[in-house]
């Protein structure tokens, strides 16, 4: 009984204990610090099994934390959000769900596809839905979009979503400022998602930031702690598990890895100044750039989730974030976000609608 009431007591408190933003002009309250779902199902080794899944999302879940963010390509990342709806009615309502589509695997080939085609779109819905068990999804991101297709043709798909109640809002990621401004005279689009953190601060380089700002588009930051690297716990490659997509990615390689731990060591010893661990310092800084951005930090360990939503409570000075952007400013990240095969979906233009002569041309 006691532990039952010590129980209520948390999630009591949780749930009105992480601050919340509107997302975007036309969007809802939602937690500022969401929650990445990916690492739970796809590209950091092995998944854990069932059980302890869905105690992580219980912890999340009861914790007060209700921004969750998946995708239809996370493996069975939707599968497993549908059956934890099935074991706790009346969470689905609470929870505000973003997931995406557009990234294609052909089941028999496994050759990998970026595909905004109307029909798949819709087809892609369908399924997600399906797969997650609900009537509508919260927040429907085209996950990569198709340089061939005008983003126009895919907005306007989009928006037949959300006009027959599927979708709620709307959502691109990894776009160039003047596609989302294109997207954005065919529909309001709510959020973007894009990678941003000290490795990765092009949202403000290429002006994608001040062009959300300008539409009143939240920004959704994905890899806040650079896939782990920014929180000082991985110091070497040996510290990746086996089906670690990190071991690929040219920012771990053994040219760049050590050469990249220079900026990690440089946040730490701020961090260590500000009482804080290094990946709370990090997610301080992106929660203190602006209420419009909302980091989504995953883990599979429920420590570390707890130490990450700790990064809410920490008030940065204007003197600490100065400090912070002159160790990025004066810092040289080495290696690319991605395997230069899938580089070219990132900040991407898409062709310009009256130079298209494709398959749904106007």
């Amino acid at each position: 009984m006691v532990d039952a009431i010590k129980q209520k007591v948390t999630e009591l408190v949780g749930l009105s204990s992480f601050p919340t933003k509107k997302l975007g002009k036309n969007g809802p309250q939602v937690t500022q610090m969401g929650f990445g779902l990916m690492g739970l199902s796809a590209f950091y080794g092995k998944p854990k099994p069932d059980e302890e899944r869905y105690a992580m999302l219980d912890h999340v879940y009861n914790s007060g934390e209700l921004f969750w963010d998946s995708a239809d390509m996370y493996q069975d990342s939707e599968d497993l959000i549908g059956r934890w709806f099935k074991r706790n009615p009346g969470a689905r309502e609470k929870i505000f769900l973003a997931t995406k589509f557009a990234n294609y695997v052909d089941p028999k080939t496994g050759e990998r596809s970026v595909r905004n085609e109307p029909e798949y779109i819709q087809q892609a819905c369908d399924k997600s839905l399906s797969r997650l068990g609900i009537d509508y999804i919260d927040l429907y991101y085209c996950h990569r979009v198709d340089a061939n297709q005008p983003i126009e043709i895919t907005v306007k798909e989009m928006k037949k979503l959300q006009d027959a109640g599927k979708v709620k809002y709307l959502g691109l990621s990894e776009v160039s400022a003047e596609t989302l401004r294109r997207a954005c005279k065919v529909a309001h689009i709510d959020a973007i998602q894009m990678e941003y953190s000290p490795f990765s601060m092009e949202v403000e380089t290429e002006g994608v930031l001040q062009a959300c700002r300008e539409l009143g588009v939240a920004l959704v930051a994905y890899s806040p702690l650079g896939r782990g690297f920014l929180t000082g716990s991985i110091r070497s490659r040996s510290d990746f598990g086996e089906g670690d997509f990190r071991s690929f990615a040219p920012r771990f390689s053994e040219e760049n890895f050590h050469k990249n731990l220079e900026l990690v060591d440089k946040l730490k010893a701020l961090a260590d100044k500000k009482g804080c661990t290094t990946g709370q310092l990090v997610l301080a800084f992106l929660l203190n750039s602006g209420d419009d951005v909302f980091p989504i930090p995953g883990t599979t360990k429920i420590k570390n989730f707890d130490e990450n939503m700790g990064a809410t409570k920490i008030r940065l000075t204007e003197e600490e974030d100065k400090e912070i952007r002159h160790a990025i400013d004066n810092a040289e990240v080495k290696g690319g976000r991605y395997p230069e095969a899938f580089s070219k979906a990132l900040l991407v233009d898409t062709v310009p609608l009256s130079e298209y002569k494709g398959p749904h041309s106007a």
